[in-house]
């Protein structure tokens, strides 16, 4: 029976592990282990996707926790290498997205000769600036196999050398997660938690540090979203929840919460008239729910949520004039829930 390590650090980790957890769990030639590198650590931001999504408890916890760039890089760097010479040496390591773990345990494992396939490869914002972006270009530079979610990162790899045979486009994978929990999402009434109707709200969120690590800025788009005549439901990061002390004039407006689970988080934006976020993976969801999306950012790694989906990128300078012209847009090929099983079957062949 062959190894398998599914890496997961962060909320998008985990919701984009789970459609293949399920879809390999009961495979009687895959020994299925799930690495949490510890990113994020909280029950908010981890152990309740873990229950709302039917995840087992990870099989190796790293816990690495907070801290810089570089420490969260070489920290689990450091563990997942041990974990690999003393505990459990896989035959073929699954990192997905963007996040340092994503990195960080691509690097120890082709430094140990494993084999690393990145799931969600090829998205490219073209903007150095962003860490995530780093995160991208080397792990995409030294996987063996390459699992694109659109055909615009399939195209971003041949034009950087990746050879043909090593990319499978396979679709997005957070479309099987939706239709996964789609009957638990459906039968929520989240927005009745918080005194809104349906239709009648804006969710916003917001974590990059070009946005919320500074005062005048995090001010700044406070100002313009008072402007908005409708309440805004703001589940809080906790990088944004330490940023908005400092911050004196808050929204009336604005409804300000904790992180909510995938199945609550999920059910509230669907019923949402619109959203605010600069999120990667939000793009996504709204553009398959087709719910108007505005993306408080310059680029992104996602750019057929723009050009065949509902969201826009947008300033705090032209933000309302933005959400005056909302689109639905339509779903990209293959985002259709069956992204896992292809993945299962490109699996069962390499390995």
């Amino acid at each position: 029976m062959k190894t398998l390590h599914l890496i997961c650090a962060a909320r998008p980790n985990f919701m984009k592990i789970a459609p293949l957890y399920h879809a390999l769990k009961n495979e009687n030639w895959c020994d299925l282990k799930i690495v949490h590198t510890g990113q994020h650590y909280d029950y908010q931001m981890s152990q309740a996707f873990f229950d709302d999504l039917d995840l087992p408890s990870p099989h190796y916890s790293l816990e690495v926790g907070k801290g810089t760039h570089a420490e969260q890089t070489g920290q689990t760097m450091l563990a997942y290498e041990k974990l690999c010479l003393t505990e459990s040496r896989p035959n073929l390591v699954v990192v997905v997205g963007d996040v340092n773990a994503t990195l960080a345990c691509s690097i120890a494992a082709k430094k140990l000769n494993l084999k690393v396939a990145h799931l969600e490869a090829g998205l490219r914002s073209f903007d150095r600036s962003m860490p995530e972006e780093i995160n991208r270009i080397v792990t995409d530079s030294i996987s063996d196999y390459y699992w694109t979610p659109s055909e615009d990162a399939t195209k971003n790899l041949l034009r950087e050398g990746v050879h043909p045979e090593q990319i499978s486009f396979v679709g997005n994978i957070m479309i099987d997660t939706h239709c996964m929990m789609k009957d638990k999402i459906n039968k929520k009434r989240t927005s009745e938690l918080f005194g809104v109707e349906e239709g009648g709200y804006v969710v916003m969120t917001l974590h990059r540090p070009i946005n919320v690590d500074s005062k005048e800025i995090l001010q700044s788009i406070f100002e313009k979203i008072s402007q908005i005549d409708l309440p805004l439901i703001f589940p809080v990061h906790p990088r944004t929840k330490k940023a908005l002390t400092e911050i004196k004039n808050i929204p009336k407006n604005l409804k300000i919460v904790d992180p909510l689970g995938y199945v609550d988080f999920m059910n509230l934006i669907s019923s949402a008239a619109y959203i605010i976020s600069d999120s990667g993976g939000i793009q996504e969801e709204t553009t398959y729910l087709g719910i108007p999306c505005f993306t408080l950012r310059d680029t992104t790694e996602r750019p057929i949520t723009i050009t065949i989906g509902s969201n826009q990128l947008v300033n705090i300078y032209n933000l309302l004039d933005k959400i005056k012209h909302p689109k639905k847009g339509s779903i990209p090929p293959l985002w259709d829930g069956k992204t896992s099983e292809r993945i299962k079957d490109i699996i069962e062949r390499i390995i």
